[in-house]
């Protein structure tokens, strides 16, 4: 199984994120954007995930909850462009953390043997990307990119 990687430099508030995927652009972003998969794939795998709504064009919107025993996370979003099988350009926001939203981009880059999938994220500041650090964010985006390349293996 491919690797994800993580890049978090420090002083800054960006986060990069990187994974290949045994897949075609279209395959892969047919079961990102598919909002009866995304609670498949999306979180740490001990999360029951709750999708309230998934509209990937631009200006959709989505929201979705987890849970566990500890308590509910809500996340929610915009979609500003939406490229089919290439780019997506969102919001995202932690509803615990309403102040610090974040721009992500992420591209959909063909390989010789796939597709490698890159995240940018921007924070509105330093504090909030490391307090995202802090709560364990690289737990929940390694066990998401693990889930969605299963399901990208098994919706074929």
């Amino acid at each position: 199984m491919n690797a994800t990687t993580i890049n978090t430099p420090a002083g800054t508030p960006f986060v990069e994120v990187t994974r290949e995927f045994d897949a075609t652009p279209a395959q892969l972003f047919k079961v990102m954007t598919s909002k009866e998969l995304l609670g498949e794939w999306l979180g740490p795998r001990d999360l029951e995930a709750d999708i309230q709504e998934y509209d990937v064009r631009p200006g959709g919107k989505y929201r979705y909850v987890h849970r566990d025993a500890n308590g509910v996370y809500a996340f929610r979003g915009v979609f500003h462009n939406v490229e089919q099988d290439r780019l997506i350009i969102q919001t995202f926001e932690w509803e615990g953390a309403p102040d610090q939203v974040c721009i992500e981009k992420l591209t959909l880059e063909p390989t010789e043997t796939g597709v490698r999938l890159h995240q940018q994220s921007v924070f509105p500041s330093v504090e909030g990307r490391d307090m995202s650090v802090e709560y364990g964010m690289a737990d929940g985006i390694n066990d998401s990119m693990d889930r969605l390349a299963e399901l990208v293996a098994k919706e074929g």
